[in-house]
This record gives structure tokens, sequence and C-alpha cells, in this order.
């Protein structure tokens, strides 16, 4: 009986080893499993990717506050009760350890409201293609307001940013372009912005487009032709003029009687606006001119006075 028990205690003991070793094996099996997926994960991980676009703004974070200071501070203290910590923690949460290119409008709601504030009646100027001579212009007259000139444009202008799902959450060395994916923080906040922009115009509104454009100055893939013309409101809005600037000495590619520019005009007149086209508007052509003085251009300009 002894040697039976003995045996027997043996046995279960085997068992009992062989069971300990199935188990440490499949537990390190798991590990190198989790590990290998991890590692998966990593590679397709957008911070493995190098998109297009720049990476994001150095030192973002002291960009964005300081321009909201100065712009609640010194340019328009009337505005003085906005937040701005709170601004740079809302714009932050937008794409902080995200995807870029999974972006969405309600990522950015909270900063539109906390950056949104009324735009002056008869003020609101949109523009395409025109970037420099349109702010040069509403530095040299404010009576005119561009989305760079708002609150949400400024601290935004020529910035980039973008995040990463891995840490630090933010990607410094490249970010998506709108062509390798749409919904990318930068296209997505852009849209946003104008759109509430053309929702807030009202009274008389401007816009300058770039008559030396040889594809035409009015294009329905901008930004201004596929979001601003379609949310300015008709009951808010009473006309729209239209500045069709040339470059002093470039091409004059079209006039207001072009083919682009009269497709414009259809789709206002289909939204009740009524509206003005004025080629070379003057007050904008002689701050071109303050460049090119001695241009031809120039020359025939300041002789019709």
């Amino acid at each position: 009986m002894p040697m039976q028990q003995g045996s027997a205690r043996t046995r279960q003991r085997t068992v009992l080893l062989m069971g300990i070793v199935v188990l440490l094996a499949a537990l390190v099996l798991a590990v190198v499993l989790a590990s290998l997926l991890t590692h998966g994960r990593h590679e397709v991980s957008p911070k493995m990717l190098k998109w297009k676009d720049r990476g994001t703004t150095k030192n973002l974070q002291e960009v964005i506050l300081g321009r909201c200071y100065n712009y609640i501070t010194a340019q328009h203290p009337e505005l003085g009760d906005k937040d701005c910590l709170k601004i740079w923690e809302s714009l932050k949460g937008a794409f902080i350890y995200k995807n870029p290119c999974n972006i969405t409008a309600e990522d950015y709601q909270p900063l539109m409201e906390l950056a949104s504030h009324p735009i002056p009646c008869n003020k609101s100027l949109f523009w395409s293609k025109t970037g420099d001579l349109v702010h040069r212009y509403t530095k040299s007259n404010q009576n005119f307001l561009t989305l760079e000139d708002t609150l949400l444009g400024y601290m935004a202008d020529k910035v980039s940013w973008c995040g990463d799902p891995s840490a630090p959450g933010i990607n410094y060395e490249s970010c998506p372009k709108r062509s390798e994916c749409e919904s990318n923080p930068g296209s997505v906040f852009w849209k946003m912005a104008s759109k509430m922009f053309a929702e807030a115009a009202c009274g008389v509104v401007q816009v300058m487009l770039n008559g030396s454009i040889e594809a035409g100055a009015f294009r329905s893939s901008s930004i201004f032709g596929s979001i601003e013309v379609f949310n300015l409101n008709p009951d808010k809005v009473s006309e729209v003029h239209i500045w069709l600037m040339q470059d002093i000495g470039g091409p004059q590619s079209e006039s207001c009687s072009g083919h682009s520019i009269q497709r414009l005009i259809s789709i206002l007149e289909e939204r009740n606006f009524k509206i003005i086209c004025e080629d070379n508007y003057r007050p904008v052509q002689l701050l071109q001119c303050v460049h090119n003085p001695d241009h031809t251009d120039c020359r025939l300009c300041t002789n019709s006075t």
C-alpha cells in the first residue's frame, strides 16, 4: 500500500508540474503576441507616417496665448472678457492625442463658441487668392475685417498643428495636407471658422478676387466658393460688392464680364443678393501702386485723378 500511495503522489506532482509548465508557456505566448500586436499598431500609427505638410508650430501654446492676449488687450479691449487660457485649452483638446485624419466639427465647437465675437455690419471682407493684398488693405483701412482680422483667424493665421495618438500627443515633424486627408486639423478648423464668419456678416459685404489668375478669379473649390458664399444670409446681407483686382503689370486674365465672375454672380442672384462688381477697385489699386509707383499702370492711375 505505501508504495502505491507514493506512486500516486508522484503522478500527481508530475501532473501539477506539467500544468504549471503549460500555464507558464501560455503566459509567455500571450506576452509575445501582445508585444507583436502592439508593435504592429505602432507601425501603422500616424506618427510613423511622414505627412507632406509642415508639423505643429514650435511653442504653439505660447504663440496662441500671446496672440490672444495681444488681440483682446492691445487691439480690441472691448473683448477683454475672453479667457485666453480656456481658448488655448479648447484648441489643444480639439486635436491632441487624436488621429490627424479623423478630426470633426464637434472637436472644434467649444473653441468656436469661446472665441467668437460680433462682426460689425458693412465690415466683412472675403477673399480668394489675394491674401497678401487684402491683408495689407485691412491694415491700412480699419473699416474692413477679413477672417484673419477676427480673434479666431488672428490666432491661427500661418500657424500649423496636428495630433498623434501616441505620446506626446502632438506631431511636431509633419501634418497631413488636405490632399492626403480631408478631415485634418487645419482644414476642419478653417472651414468651421469661415462658415461662422460668413454667417455673422451683415449689411454690405465685400469680396476681393484675383483677376490675374488664368484659371479664373472665382473657383467653386475654394473656401469662399464652397463655404462662405453659401453661408451668407440674404436676410442679413443687403449687397455683395466684388472687387476684381489685377496685378500691377500682371496678366489681365479676367474682368467683371468674365466667365467665372458671371458664374459667381449667378450663384449670388439665385440666393437673392444684390451684386456690384468693380474692376480694380480704386482704393486697393492705389495701395498696389505704393509698391509700384513708377509702373505704367500706376502712372495712368495717378493721372486720372
